[in-house]
């Protein structure tokens, strides 16, 4: 039986799409670096459990691979426009038992990125896996919005004593003297978050614009709170989807948003202000059905190169 990898000429998926390699990221030329990072801090009851998400997505964009300049109906054209080149540099090592050291490892190569003039497009990981790349964004001397798309809030103060873990990372991101505006896309049904952690957002001055607002009214609201010509980083929990088509979440919950809507949430950002970076996060590769879930995220992450690749221009 035919594969479409086959029928397609695909590659072996070890760089996203095919595309080249970068092993060195001091010597980056490319405008868009793409990098795996499996965890950060991972709570000690849980664990690493979305340590082989960046491989797995990548395995979901390998039947593509040989098709990078093939027109992409989704984005009107190829993926990289002429003239914006994109790199994978792989991913990090990362370890269940080395939080301080994976936090570290993120923190660096995302530096790295930023110092070469670059957008940095991180695959993770868990939750826990923005806290160092946002924090690399400090050292910039401006402000940046962040806007997560997410089925949770993760404002969570602590878990079992841990403050960096994946259920806090958009209050430790409220702590960062570089972090504006915050909106949050994308919540529904009953998660972490306790009414005192809505408060607390909410006093932040968090915009909230909840799934159950997006069926109903889309995600206009929502682009609409972006200043124009912000400069925006995404952190997009797979979660966000609807598991119908994203499967691949540990925590799956009725309703979230098409693959539509967040195309057009991130296109509509991304006509308005500056992506300056972006996350996925929370892909569980053993939560996988037939493998959709690898192909939405890969079908995803194709689109955001496109969209950042044309701000780039």
């Amino acid at each position: 039986m035919a594969r479409l990898a086959d029928m397609y000429g695909g590659g072996s998926g070890e760089t996203f799409l095919g595309l080249p390699r970068c092993r060195d990221l001091s010597r980056l030329e490319a405008r868009i670096a793409l990098i795996g990072a499996g965890t950060a801090t991972p709570y000690a009851g849980v664990g690493a459990y979305c340590m082989g998400g960046p491989a797995a997505i990548r395995a979901g964009a390998a039947p593509y691979a040989a098709n990078l300049g093939h027109v992409n109906f989704d984005l009107g054209g190829p993926v990289l426009p002429e003239g914006v080149a994109a790199v994978d540099a792989g991913d990090l090592e990362q370890a269940e038992d080395d939080p301080a050291g994976n936090r570290g490892r993120i923190f660096g190569a995302v530096s790295r990125i930023l110092d070469r003039g670059a957008v940095p497009v991180v695959l993770g990981g868990d939750d826990s896996v923005p806290i160092p790349m946002l924090e690399a964004y400090g050292a910039r001397g401006r402000s940046f919005t962040v806007l997560q798309v997410d089925a949770h809030i993760d404002w969570r103060d602590e878990v079992l004593g841990e403050r960096l873990g994946l259920s806090s990372p958009m209050r430790r991101a409220a702590e960062m003297a570089h972090v504006g505006p915050m909106i949050q896309v994308g919540q529904r049904g009953i998660g972490s978050a306790r009414p005192e952690d809505h408060a607390a957002a909410l006093a932040r001055g968090v915009a909230f614009v909840p799934a159950g607002e997006v069926a109903q009214s889309g995600v206009w609201r929502a682009v609409d709170l972006v200043a124009p010509g912000a400069e925006v980083i995404i952190v997009f929990d797979v979660d966000a989807l609807d598991p119908a088509i994203m499967p691949a979440a540990i925590g799956r919950t009725p309703g979230g948003l098409s693959y539509w809507q967040a195309m057009e949430l991130i296109g509509g950002v991304g006509a308005r202000a500056r992506i300056a970076g972006f996350a996925l996060t929370e892909f569980m590769p053993e939560r996988d059905l037939d493998g959709q879930g690898a192909l939405t995220a890969a079908a995803l992450v194709a689109g955001v190169l496109g969209i950042i690749a044309r701000g780039a221009r």
